[in-house]
């Protein structure tokens, strides 16, 4: 048996709650009488992708649309099934297995966590696989292999050679200016080999390209700008007919001023653009260390053997900043303000020795954008993995739940609109907005504007309002979607 093994007993009503579970790309189940070579690929699956959860001893009908309980007799009936998982894993870090039991069954069913591990698991047969919806896909050719190595942060594309030459890049006025900083001094022939981003023929990698070249989009074309995208509009995606004009625009040069004019260009859109304030027409701003680190976390830790550029959307109610590549390593969204990997480290290091560097709070990058949200009563980012990249979602949304918002509003305001009230709690729905309004009238907060009804409806306080606030201590606090 396992040596992390944990023994546990289920309650009925546990039980039924697992049969009822559905299989997706995160949990599966499996009957008892799997061989273990056919199990060994889910494990694989899983290790491989985000990891997961298997039930072992868990059977469905003919028609699958029924489960029911069908564990092992002994739990050592089951050793080969957890051989299998001890002997392609191996650190006892990475899984976790559960032999549950119950007083109704008489059989033992096994649950087994399998986190998301930084090495490529081999199933029985050979080969790797990687979990895609429901099913255990194989990746059997180089080029997948590759892209695992890739993806996991086995291997970084930073190491990779470019077409550019030590001849080409020695004038780089970039390069001269680090050079020029760089203690004790050095020549940029001596430095670049050193640091290893140059190799014995005197051709740089995508590393050195990136940190010294005057204009490594040349270079590495479609995968070394940032475009940025103008939206007027606080729907899940962004329209031909919703893009400002002007848009998109691309950002380019080394990262090291990649970073920094970013940051700008885009502080300088968002806060042009003015909204609905809780006292007056105000402008929009998010903290500007906040949107530091995370585009700099997004340059420094994209994939760049992705051919796409990172995407930054600008929308009336957030920011979205998309980097391409999965999160390397064994980060998933829920450690990534806990641990570190680094998927391109020879950048992150190099970048350090800049002035002024951008990444200079090593490791607290996107712990300093979350806390800088909240020291700003604003919502913190949201961090989403896609299928072949990671979306930060900084949203322009109070901390405070929308009747205390709309309330506060209508201090120094005569009335609200629908339209105005969305536009200040970041609810992009008008009848979710509506409902708000009814809990306040109930509460005899507020009332309708007379005159104004239907789409032009208008809403005030009523009077002595003020007097009821402060003496409404149970006011229920309201969730904006």
């Amino acid at each position: 048996m396992a040596k992390n093994l944990i023994s546990t007993t289920l309650s009925l009503q546990d039980v039924e709650r697992i049969l009822k579970l559905e299989e997706n790309w995160v949990m599966d189940k499996k009957g008892k009488d799997i061989k273990p070579g056919k199990f060994s690929k889910t494990v694989s699956a899983f290790a491989n992708n985000n990891g997961g959860e298997i039930y072992l001893g868990i059977s469905h009908t003919i028609d699958k649309t029924t489960y029911y309980w069908d564990g092992f007799d002994t739990e050592e009936d089951a050793n080969q099934h957890i051989e299998i998982v001890d002997s392609l894993i191996g650190n006892f870090d990475d899984y976790v297995i559960e032999c549950y039991r119950c007083n109704q069954y008489s059989t033992y069913v096994f649950h087994i966590t399998i986190h998301k591990c930084q090495k490529i698991i081999f199933a029985s047969d050979a080969k790797p696989y990687c979990r895609v919806g429901v099913q255990n896909l194989p990746y059997d050719s180089p080029e997948k292999i590759r892209r695992l190595e890739l993806d996991k942060g086995i291997s970084s594309f930073e190491d990779e050679l470019t077409v550019c030459t030590f001849d080409e890049l020695k004038d780089s006025p970039v390069l001269a200016h680090f050079i020029s900083n760089v203690v004790p001094s050095t020549t940029p022939y001596d430095w670049l080999r050193k640091q290893r981003v140059m190799n014995t023929e005197a051709k740089i990698t995508v590393a050195g390209a990136l940190l010294y070249s005057e204009n490594p989009q040349a270079l590495l074309p479609k995968r070394s700008s940032i475009r940025i995208l103008r939206y007027h509009t606080d729907e899940i995606e962004g329209t031909r007919e919703t893009l400002e004009d002007g848009f998109p625009i691309s950002i380019e040069g080394d990262i090291y001023n990649l970073i920094a004019d970013s940051v700008s260009r885009i502080t300088n859109i968002v806060e042009a653009s003015d909204v609905v304030g809780l006292s007056k027409l105000e402008g929009k701003k998010y903290p500007d260390v906040a949107l530091h680190e995370i585009i700099t976390n997004a340059v420094l830790h994209r994939d760049y053997s992705i051919l796409t550029d990172i995407q930054i959307r600008i929308f009336t109610n957030r920011i979205e900043v998309e980097s391409p590549g999965r999160l390397p390593g064994h980060i998933t969204t829920y450690n990534i303000l806990k641990e570190q990997y680094s998927r391109n480290a020879k950048i992150v290091r190099l970048i350090s020795k800049f002035p002024s560097p951008p990444n200079k709070d090593a490791g607290e990058g996107l712990n300093t954008a979350f806390d800088a949200m909240t020291k700003m009563h604003l919502q913190r980012p949201q961090i989403v993995e896609k299928d072949n990249g990671v979306l930060v979602i900084v949203k322009h949304e109070r901390l405070a739940d929308a009747e205390t918002i709309i309330l506060d509003f209508l201090q120094t305001h005569p009335s609200i609109s629908n339209s105005e009230a969305r536009e200040l709690t970041g609810i992009s729905d008008a009848n979710k907005m509506k409902r708000v309004f009814y809990r306040l009238k109930a509460k005899k907060h507020l009332e309708r504007v007379p005159g104004k009804e239907s789409t032009a409806s208008q809403w005030r306080l009523v009077c002595n309002s003020s007097e009821n606030i402060a003496d409404d201590s149970d006011m229920e606090q309201t969730s904006l979607f």
